[in-house]
């Protein structure tokens, strides 16, 4: 068989247009999505999936799909709101600001361990969420608390998922 310009093109065209939706599947993989959501009536608010498992360098989204509600993504840590450190050592904290319904916010986690985060105005009705990043030890995680710094209240404790729940779910 003889291979002509046209053809050859064409093979060419496919490859490289294979190779870009291929390249766009990969990077859509490194963002995990979380969802931000709650009851119409504002009864219940909480974040979907409230437990997630990514290796170091992946992106987090969470995106507001609460029509009722705005909400934020806030790690613990002492320089936001002096809430106890519940992220690794050398990791950055993030806070979102509020989000409005439909808007999104990103991070990229690089450190290993465990990221502990909270929406600031329902933390009391319980609306917290954890994040492992790469394989931190398999036991639950002791919170870092500071003299003076306020405790976590018990319904943000309350719905916690342990380390391993979260790492058995992605086994």
């Amino acid at each position: 068989m003889m291979l002509t310009r046209r053809h050859a093109l064409q093979v060419g065209g496919a490859s490289i247009a294979l190779l870009a939706l291929h390249s766009r599947v990969f990077a859509a993989s490194d963002v995990v999505d979380i969802v931000m959501a709650g009851r119409p009536d504002g009864s219940h608010v909480w974040f979907d999936p409230i437990g997630v498992h990514i290796q170091p360098g992946q992106t987090v989204r969470w995106t507001n799909n609460d029509p009722s509600n705005a909400h934020t993504s806030t790690a613990y840590h002492p320089s936001i709101l002096d809430r106890p450190r519940r992220i690794p050592n050398g990791a950055r904290p993030w806070d979102s600001g509020y989000l409005m319904p439909g808007e999104s916010f990103e991070v990229k986690l690089t450190v290993t361990g465990v990221y502990d985060y909270y929406c600031q105005p329902h933390e009391q009705a319980g609306m917290v969420g954890r994040i492992v990043v790469g394989h931190p030890p398999d036991r639950d995680y002791p919170a870092t608390v500071r003299a003076g710094l306020a405790p976590l209240p018990a319904a943000a404790l309350a719905y916690m998922p342990t380390i391993s729940d979260i790492l058995a779910s992605t086994r």
